[in-house]
């Protein structure tokens, strides 16, 4: 990008919410590009910063015989091919310090998942490639604590780092979102991104399947725009039943732009004040 990351994220001049968003991982070599240029047109249309989420493997899976991926190189190429024949920026998880440079030639910014949020050989591996880091919020961490994340990364001479509230767990197959947190962590001068379609995972059922409840996506959407956040994560897929990772708790993806219209229109209600 001509642009850094973080100037294109606030590039929007209805000073809207920006967005990261698309399916869980990788599944197949075209869909994730149908899906990437579908939401790219609406995001285009609201004046919503886009980048495209997908994981390229998937390390924390319930079951041994769950999907993780397609191969770790296939999925990045197509990660390149989104954002090449696309024209938004990627966004994909690393799980391992050694991934992070391999990951950084095909993609704009970095995720370290929600349960790898302290190891400091990820998040320092993370921010010397340069790359802009998006840190979600442990599960079993206050708002408060992430403060040493974003020490962490600026320390190691990252520039570009915003943190992502994911819900808080309390071992009980769910997850609840305390949006104190939002203003919490946009006090350590980061950006601040609210995860809604993960924090309505029901983790570690009796199945070994996770569930969610997609019937919540708008409230915790609107919650969050309501409270300041700066971004939406939502992982979508055009059928969610037949998703390979995480379908119980995705929206489908005919119905986001309708959502994406109403929060625009909260978004601009809330910057009136």
């Amino acid at each position: 990008m001509a642009q850094s990351l973080s100037t294109y994220l606030k590039s929007s001049a209805t000073n809207n919410f920006f967005l990261l968003a698309g399916p869980c991982v990788i599944e197949d070599t075209q869909s994730p590009i149908e899906i990437a240029r579908y939401i790219a047109d609406v995001t285009a249309s609201l004046n919503i910063p886009y980048v495209f989420k997908g994981s390229y493997r998937k390390a924390n899976r319930s079951r041994m015989d769950s999907f993780t991926g397609i191969g770790d190189e296939k999925a990045l190429d197509v990660l390149a091919k989104v954002r090449e024949t696309v024209g938004v920026p990627v966004v994909t998880d690393i799980h391992e310090a050694n991934e992070a440079a391999i990951a950084a030639r095909y993609v704009d910014m970095l995720q370290i998942p929600a349960f790898l949020c302290r190891q400091t050989d990820l998040l320092v591996a993370a921010a010397r490639t340069g790359k802009f880091v998006n840190i979600k919020k442990g599960q079993f961490l206050s708002p408060e604590s992430m403060k040493f994340a974003v020490d962490k990364i600026k320390q190691a001479g990252g520039s570009e780092v915003s943190l992502t509230d994911r819900g808080t767990t309390f071992g009980y197959s769910d997850l609840i979102v305390d949006f104190r947190g939002i203003p919490t962590m946009k006090a350590l001068g980061v950006p601040v991104i609210m995860d809604v379609t993960h924090s309505l995972q029901q983790p570690n059922t009796t199945a070994g399947v996770t569930g969610g409840r997609p019937d919540m996506i708008e409230t915790i959407a609107r919650a969050a725009i309501a409270c300041g956040a700066d971004g939406i994560f939502i992982e979508t897929h055009p059928d969610p039943g037949k998703a390979k990772s995480d379908g119980a708790n995705m929206l489908r993806l005919d119905l986001l732009p309708d959502l994406l219209k109403r929060l625009s229109t909260l978004r601009a209600a809330v910057n009136s004040f």
